[in-house]
């Protein structure tokens, strides 16, 4: 099956809620990479997402607000905290576009504890800040738990104008509303929805990063093909259902 078209603005797909949440002041920086090389490292059931042939790692990093269930209120003091993700763009056999994470360091243990028990996805206990000067944004991140510890990231971007139309790329690794994620031997898609992003233009000043290298792709090399920056968006999560193979019936429910 063809992958669902690119839609930055689509409809809530699924009738209730799982989690609530909003991210705020994120850079997104990405670089291409061969399909060959981030193949082995999706789950069983999809394969890489590609422009033009080729595909994208992306270092983002951010500010989790609220994280709640259902249509309760955001968890308080647990459920904000300081996030940066290595991750990668996924396509399964039923079509749909998502991403998967290859780390997601966050300032708070339980929140992580919960993400690896529940959907095995790859959190970890890091130190983490943000520090805000005017048009610059400083995110630093140092890995504490379960490793490799002492592992470290910091990068330092000015934020720029305002897109007002985002090209193909930039709509291609903003855009996504799913993840997909291996848990307890079935590969998984949880969708998402939230509002268009409102997107910047964002200059990279100073990078220093060890979190790609340490998710099993290879360092980048030279300078992001992509910078962007949001101040933020409200995010839904719906129920996971079970990825299916080609010629599957429905999907099982979670």
């Amino acid at each position: 099956m063809h992958p669902e078209p690119v839609d930055h603005a689509p409809r809530q797909a699924f009738p209730w809620a799982l989690l609530r949440q909003r991210w705020e002041d994120l850079t997104f920086l990405h670089w291409a990479v061969a399909p060959e090389v981030v193949a082995p490292l999706l789950p069983a059931g999809t394969r890489p997402d590609t422009v033009q042939g080729v595909s994208y790692v992306g270092l983002i990093g951010f500010r989790m607000v609220g994280l709640g269930f259902g249509r309760g209120p955001g968890v308080p003091y647990f459920g904000t905290f300081w996030e940066t993700n290595v991750r990668l763009y996924s396509v399964d056999d039923a079509g749909r576009r998502a991403v998967v994470f290859r780390s997601l360091d966050a300032s708070r243990l339980l929140p992580v504890l919960v993400a690896r028990v529940t959907l095995r996805l790859p959190y970890l206990w890091s130190s983490m800040r943000l520090d805000r000067d005017g048009d610059r944004r400083t995110y630093r991140c140092r890995r504490r738990w379960p490793g490799p510890a002492g592992t470290t990231s910091r990068m330092v971007v000015r934020v720029g104008e305002r897109i007002v139309d985002p090209t193909p790329l930039e709509h291609f690794v903003t855009a996504r509303w799913g993840l997909h994620t291996r848990a307890y031997g079935r590969t998984l898609h949880l969708p998402n929805w939230h509002p268009s992003w409102p997107l910047h233009r964002a200059e990279v000043l100073h990078l220093d990063d060890e979190l790609v290298a340490a998710a099993g792709l290879p360092a980048p090399v030279g300078p992001p093909v992509s910078v962007l920056y949001s101040p933020g968006v409200g995010v839904r999560f719906g129920p996971p259902v079970a990825a299916r193979p080609r010629g599957a019936g429905p999907p099982e429910s979670q």
